[in-house]
C-alpha cells in the first residue's frame, strides 16, 4: 500500500488511506468489549429464564474454550493467506453468535451462541493485529495500540450498567441483539483495505501439531478454570487433567524459549502472561474485598475497575505520543506502576485498611497496564515477519489469556482452601503479595526483552 506521510508529530491513523481501517479496528474491539463487560451483567438473568442455574459457568467457559482454539487456528491461517479470511470469516461468525445466543430457547442454543462468539472473537482479534503490522508503519503502532486500549474505556464506563438497564426494561437478549447491526458495519468498514492488501507471502514452514494444540489448550484452559470454581473431589481430578493437555500444548503454541524467558520474542510473550495475570489476578478479588470486608455496596465496589480503566486509557495514549520512548523501558516502568498498586491493595485485606485509597492504588496499576501492554504488542509486531506475525500473535494472546486464567484461578483456590467469599482476608492479603511479587519478576526480567530481532 502506498503511504500518506502526516505533518511531522503527528499520526498517520487518520489519512486518507488509513481512515477506513483505524474506525473498523476500533469499532470491532469495542463491540468484543461491549460484549464481554455485558455479559457478567446479565448472565444471572438469562441462566434462570433458560433453565441453567447449574451450568451457570458454562457460557463463560464455552467463550473461552472456543476463543483459545480459534486464536491459534486463526494466527495459522494468517499466516498462510493472510488477515483477509480471519478478518472475513471470524465477525461473521462473531455475528452469527450473538443473534444464535440472543435467540436462544434453552441452555444448549446460548452455549451453542457462546461457542459462535468465541470463534469469532478469537479468530478476529489475532487477525487485527496482523493487520497493524501491514496497514501501519512501526512508528504509528504504538498510537494504533493505544487507541485500541481506549476502545477499551466506554465499554468499562458504561457496559455493565447499560446491560443491567437493558436486562431490567427490555430483555437479556439485546445485550447480544444489539449489537449485531454494528458488527456488520465494522465489517464493511474493513472491506476496502482488506481488498487493497499487498500480495500476502505464505509460511511455507511446517507447524506440526498445531489443530492438536489448539484444541489441547482450549480444553485445558476450561478445565483448569471449571476446577479453580469447583475446587473440590472429582473437579480438581479434571483440573489436573487439564494441565495434562496444556502443557504440551504449550510447547507447540508457543515460541521456543517462552517458558524458560529466552530474551527477545519468548520473553516478549512470557511477559505478557506476567503483566495480565498479574493485574486481573489481584483485579478479581477488589470488589469482593471491599464488599465482603468493606461492607461497600456492588456500585461503589466497582469504582477502582472504572478508574483503573481510565488510568488505563490514560497511560496508553501518554505511550502513543511518544515512539522515541524505547518498548522496553515502557515495558519495565509498567510492570513498576503494576507493581505498585498491588502491594498498596495488599492494604485494604484487612477490615482496618484504608479502603478509601483503593480507587488510587488501582488507577495507578492501570497505567502501567496502559504502558506496557501496548508497548508488548509493539514489540512482537517488530519482531515477526509476513509468514510468522500470525503465529506470534496468536501466542501473544494465548499467553495472555492463560496468564489469567491460571493466576485468577490460583486465587479462587485460595480463598476458597484457606477464607471464605464473606470473610476473605486470609487469602486475599498473601495472594495479591504474590500477585505484586510476580509484577516485581516482570519486572526484572524486563531487561531481557532487549530489541526484538527477526532472527528470534
Amino acid at each position: 500500500m502506498t503511504s500518506t506521510e502526516a505533518p511531522a508529530g503527528k499520526s498517520n491513523l487518520w489519512t486518507a488511506e488509513r481512515r477506513g481501517p483505524t474506525i473498523g479496528i476500533v469499532l470491532l474491539v469495542t463491540l468484543l468489549a461491549f460484549e464481554n463487560m455485558g455479559v457478567s451483567t446479565a448472565m444471572p438473568r438469562m441462566v434462570a429464564e433458560l433453565g441453567g442455574n447449574d451450568l451457570y459457568a458454562w457460557p463463560f467457559l464455552a467463550f473461552l474454550a472456543a476463543s483459545v482454539v480459534a486464536t491459534v487456528l486463526s494466527g495459522r491461517l494468517s499466516d498462510l493467506r493472510g488477515p483477509r479470511p480471519s478478518l472475513l470469516v471470524g465477525p461473521a461468525l462473531f455475528l452469527v453468535g450473538l443473534v444464535v445466543a440472543g435467540l436462544a430457547q434453552d441452555m444448549v442454543q446460548l452455549l451453542l451462541g457462546r461457542v459462535l462468539q468465541g470463534i469469532g472473537g478469537g479468530a478476529q482479534v489475532v487477525a487485527v493485529y496482523v493487520l497493524i503490522g501491514l496497514v501501519y508503519p512501526e512508528r504509528d503502532r504504538p498510537a494504533v495500540f493505544g487507541l485500541l486500549a481506549s476502545a477499551w474505556v466506554v465499554p468499562s464506563l458504561v457496559g455493565p450498567a447499560l446491560s443491567g438497564w437493558l436486562t431490567e426494561v427490555a430483555s437479556w437478549r439485546w445485550v447480544f441483539l444489539g449489537l449485531a447491526p454494528f458488527v456488520l458495519l465494522g465489517v464493511l468498514l474493513l472491506v476496502p483495505v482488506l481488498r487493497n492488501l499487498p500480495a500476502h507471502t505464505p509460511d511455507q514452514g511446517t507447524r506440526r501439531g498445531l489443530p492438536w494444540a489448539a484444541l489441547g489448550a482450549g480444553g485445558g484452559v476450561a478445565a483448569l478454570s471449571w476446577a479453580a470454581q469447583h475446587p473440590s473431589g472429582l473437579d480438581l481430578v479434571i483440573g489436573a487433567a487439564g494441565l495434562a493437555a496444556l502443557v504440551p500444548s504449550l510447547r507447540v503454541l508457543l515460541p521456543k524459549g517462552t517458558l524458560t524467558a529466552r530474551p527477545g520474542l519468548p520473553m516478549t510473550i512470557l511477559a505478557r502472561a506476567l503483566l495480565a495475570g498479574s493485574f486481573f489476578a489481584a483485579e478479581a478479588f477488589i470488589p469482593l474485598t471491599l464488599t465482603s470486608v468493606h461492607g461497600y455496596s456492588a456500585v461503589a465496589s466497582g469504582i477502582p475497575l472504572t478508574l483503573s480503566a481510565l488510568g488505563w486509557s490514560s497511560a496508553a495514549w501518554w505511550q502513543s505520543r511518544r515512539p522515541h520512548i524505547p518498548r522496553e523501558k515502557l515495558v519495565r516502568w509498567g510492570f513498576v506502576l503494576n507493581a505498585a498498586g498491588i502491594a498498596g491493595v495488599t492494604l485494604i485485606a484487612p477490615s482496618w485498611g484504608p479502603a478509601w485509597a483503593t480507587p488510587v492504588l488501582w488507577a495507578i496499576a492501570g497505567a502501567g497496564m496502559g504502558l506496557a501492554m501496548s508497548s508488548l504488542s509493539v514489540l512482537t509486531l517488530a519482531a515477526s515477519t509476513d509468514v510468522d506475525r500470525g503465529f506470534n500473535s496468536a501466542a501473544l494472546q494465548i499467553s495472555d489469556m492463560l496468564g489469567s486464567a491460571l493466576l485468577v484461578g490460583l486465587g479462587g483456590v485460595l480463598v476458597t482452601t484457606f477464607a471464605s467469599a464473606t470473610a476473605p482476608t486470609a487469602a486475599v492479603l498473601p495472594f495479591d503479595l504474590l500477585m505484586a511479587g510476580v509484577a516485581v519478576l516482570g519486572a526484572v526480567l524486563a531487561g531481557r526483552l532487549g530489541r526484538a530481532t527477526l532472527d528470534d
